[in-house]
């Protein structure tokens, strides 16, 4: 079970892990925190859904519903249903602690929506974003606080057992991104030295990773999930994620594993690669 912000999230970090698992038999299940109602609208074909969060939100579900056929045969939720928790915008906005806002919604109802999702799924495996939410946006740092607040509770049978036989979930990870992916992107072009310092505080030195999911063969899968979120990316330009997203290792993904036994890995760190190994 994954734990994602906003729609297209899911697939630009996860897609292939996605795709893999669901083409191999898995249950695969996906909480959506918001709609991303304040996503920035780049199509200008979609320009009627710039400053009209309900009409954004309400086109961003549809979206995701396009992108998860791309990915396989994936179970989604929203987090207290469709429309609950609204995006709260990037970091420092006035947004961030509007109505409804998810980055300061009322911790008690998250988890309580959150420990529904996890009783019903009875994941094996949990995926969400590490404590800074990967890069600092408040709605994926409320998506981590989602999921690991409620995984005491899920497994707790006194825990408001009217939402289901309590859950202990073996395995948790956070996604990551690789600190030699920034070099290769200086090496290929894609990015240059003076980028590096703002990148660097959202990667993960190599040596401190736990997991590399091998999806290239599922890359084709991650690009037409993405190519369905015509209001938020267009990798289709000469833009550096449209390059980085365009290249085979984009199927590559990467995990810090937090919670649960490490498998045997691979390679000079040891990684695993296979987010269920070491379950038996």
């Amino acid at each position: 079970m994954l734990v994602h912000a906003h729609p297209d999230d899911e697939a630009t970090g996860t897609g292939a892990t996605m795709a893999r698992y669901s083409a191999e038999g898995a249950t695969v299940s996906l909480v959506t925190c918001t709609s991303g109602e304040l996503g920035e609208v780049i199509d200008d074909d979609l320009a009627h859904l710039r400053d009209n969060p309900g009409a954004l939100g309400e086109y961003r579900r549809g979206e995701i519903e396009r992108a998860l056929i791309e990915l396989g045969d994936i179970r989604q939720h929203w987090l207290g249903g469709p429309g609950r928790f609204h995006d709260s915008g990037m970091a420092g906005e006035d947004s961030n602690n509007a109505e409804g806002a998810f980055a300061t919604a009322d911790p008690a109802e998250v988890t309580r929506a959150m420990v529904a999702v996890l009783r019903a799924e009875r994941p094996q495996v949990a995926v969400t974003y590490d404590q800074n939410g990967g890069y600092g946006h408040p709605d994926h740092i409320a998506a981590h606080k989602a999921l690991m607040g409620a995984l005491g509770p899920a497994a707790d049978p006194d825990y408001e057992p009217d939402l289901g036989e309590a859950w202990d979930v073996p395995k948790v990870y956070w996604t990551a991104m690789p600190r030699s992916l920034l070099k290769r992107a200086v090496e290929e072009g894609l990015l240059s030295e003076d980028a590096v310092a703002a990148f660097e505080p959202s990667t993960v030195p190599d040596e401190d990773l736990t997991t590399q999911i091998d999806g290239r063969e599922f890359h084709a899968n991650k690009l037409a999930a993405l190519r369905t979120y015509r209001s938020q990316v267009n990798i289709d330009d000469d833009g550096f994620f449209a390059k980085m997203v365009n290249d085979p290792e984009f199927g590559r993904e990467h995990y810090v594993l937090v919670k649960g036994d490490r498998g045997p890995g691979e390679g000079p760190f040891d990684w695993e690669t296979d987010l269920f190994s070491g379950l038996g």
